[in-house]
């Protein structure tokens, strides 16, 4: 059996697209995990599937590399929005509607291959992160403890766990044994994607992910939310400003109103192709 996909990029975070309303995937974590690697497979961070939606113009359904299911991915819910267009399957002609296991994500298309996403409220409450061994309060600037050493983190989700630890350089981290170590940390019950922040001002920062599932990523969508959230919430940086954030894969701009997240970013389609399943 023969199955096309398209295989697009936002800000280096990419994926092997599949149109489910033209094509049906019998197994699509074991498809993650064949398409995904990147000597043997195609090459990506993982599988997205773009679905019909009873309640949307399209559900996302995101498939990591190792075969798990994530809610969200801020990333690819953008190159759905640009799929939609290129193929001609948005409704109207600024904006769509995406399903995801997270919510019901609303996207403006601001100019060919650019995207705004209103990534909606962020989650605080530890118990709806998920993140074990607090009470109830917001867990910003606290202390814990991961593999037997002491560091700050501030928790969000954002349809998806993140821990956001502020650090003084980027670049000098051991990102695949620090990752790891948060990623099945015991106080995460559900595994974690943890965000490694560098202030460079009150509108600017720098920023590694270790994304569960995956492994540290060019970019994350959400992780990038999740970080300029903490950063507002730890008074690095203003609320309801665009702040500019410097991936490995290039540059997201976020905006936490307070009460909702706004992302800005790329769409950008790579290639097109056939694989045999």
């Amino acid at each position: 059996m023969k199955l096309d996909f398209t295989k697009m990029q936002g800000c280096g975070n990419d994926y092997v697209y599949i149109n489910c309303f033209e094509q049906t995937v019998a197994d699509p974590a074991a498809l993650a995990v064949r398409l995904s690697d990147r000597h043997t497979g195609i090459g990506g961070d993982g599988v997205i599937l773009i679905c019909p939606s009873d309640v949307a113009d399209a559900k996302m359904r995101m498939f990591n590399l190792d075969g798990s299911e994530g809610k969200m991915c801020g990333n690819g819910v953008r190159c759905v929005a640009e799929y939609l267009f290129t193929h001609g399957m948005n409704k109207r002609a600024d904006c769509v509607d995406i399903e995801t296991l997270s919510s019901i994500k609303h996207i403006v298309r601001e100019a060919p291959q650019l995207y705004t996403v209103d990534m909606g409220t962020p989650i605080l409450k530890p118990s709806d992160i998920p993140v074990t061994g607090f009470d109830e309060n917001p867990i910003i600037d606290r202390l814990v403890e991961v593999n037997g050493g002491g560091v700050r983190i501030t928790c969000v989700s954002m349809g998806n766990p993140h821990c956001v630890v502020f650090v003084d350089d980027v670049n000098k981290l051991n990102l695949p044994m620090l990752g790891n170590q948060f990623e099945h940390a015991k106080i995460f019950p559900e595994g974690v994607n943890t965000e490694f922040v560098q202030r460079i001002d009150e509108t600017h920062l720098k920023m590694r992910v270790w994304e569960r599932g995956s492994g540290e990523t060019l970019a994350c969508g959400t992780g990038t939310c999740a970080c300029v959230v903490a950063s507002v919430l730890c008074g690095y940086c203003p609320m309801n400003a665009d702040v500019e954030v410097v991936l490995l894969g290039g540059v997201l701009t976020i905006r936490y109103t307070g009460e909702t997240v706004y992302m800005t970013g790329n769409a950008v389609t790579v290639f097109d192709g056939t694989v045999e399943v």
